[in-house]
Parts: structure tokens; C-alpha cells; sequence
């Protein structure tokens, strides 16, 4: 298991990003939350096995077509106290 944060820049709020990733999350089995940021970025914790987390880190590159993403930073994290994922407000 590992876990990671990231965030992501550009063209990410609304051009439904965040219920991208919940779809993307919930269909890799990882665990963890997505939320957009003041500064009109998107940021995520994920968590799970280390594959399925590359998987959905690699895919938040790219995000839903209607999205222009710019930047992905992602560093270590820890885990999330519970399981499933969700979007935070």
C-alpha cells in the first residue's frame, strides 16, 4: 500500500474533474478524497496498491477530455484513515 498527494494544475475546475477521478479511484480500488482548491487547482489523496495508485496518478495527467491540465506534483502521503473515495466540498 502506498499513498500519494497530488496536485494538478491548469484547466481542472469545472470540466468535471473531480467526479472524473472518483469514477477512475472507485474503478481502480484505491481509496482517498479529490477537492478543488481556491487557487483553481485540483488536488487528491490517493491511496492503495502501488499499482492501481500509478494508474490513477498517470491518468490525472491527461483528466477528462474537457480538461487542459497543465502541471501533477505528486509526493509521498500517508494513508487515509477510511476507506472508498470521495469529493470533498
Amino acid at each position: 500500500m502506498i499513498a500519494r498527494h497530488v496536485h494538478v494544475t491548469g484547466r481542472v475546475q469545472g470540466v468535471w474533474f473531480r467526479a472524473w477521478t472518483r469514477e477512475q479511484a472507485q474503478a481502480l480500488g484505491v481509496s482517498g478524497w479529490v477537492r478543488n482548491r481556491p487557487d483553481g487547482s485540483v488536488e487528491a489523496l490517493v491511496a492503495g496498491p502501488a499499482e492501481a495508485v500509478e494508474a490513477l496518478v498517470a491518468a490525472l495527467h491527461e483528466g477528462p477530455p474537457p480538461a487542459k491540465v497543465k502541471n501533477v506534483l505528486v509526493t509521498e502521503a500517508e494513508t487515509p484513515p477510511e476507506p472508498g473515495f470521495r469529493i470533498d466540498r
